[in-house]
């Protein structure tokens, strides 16, 4: 029991020490969701978007994840 809330504990404080990046992964989620609200024929360029803002999210997790096990 400890344990488990010993590490919600500390993934708080990695996400605490971490504001800007938190804060712009929130901003990813909405751009997220408002591409995939979008109509889609965009001659390809709606897909491409979402492609890049979710490879964007999966990069700021992965930055996210590295600074509160390193």
């Amino acid at each position: 029991m400890f344990a488990a809330v010993f590490m919600g504990i500390g993934a708080g404080l990695a996400l605490a020490s971490q504001p800007h990046m938190v804060n712009a992964r929130g901003y990813l989620y909405s751009a997220q969701h408002e591409l995939q609200a979008a109509v889609a024929d965009k001659g390809g360029y709606r897909n491409a978007a979402l492609n890049s803002v979710n490879n964007a999210i999966n990069q700021v997790n992965a930055g996210i994840h590295f600074a509160a096990t390193h």
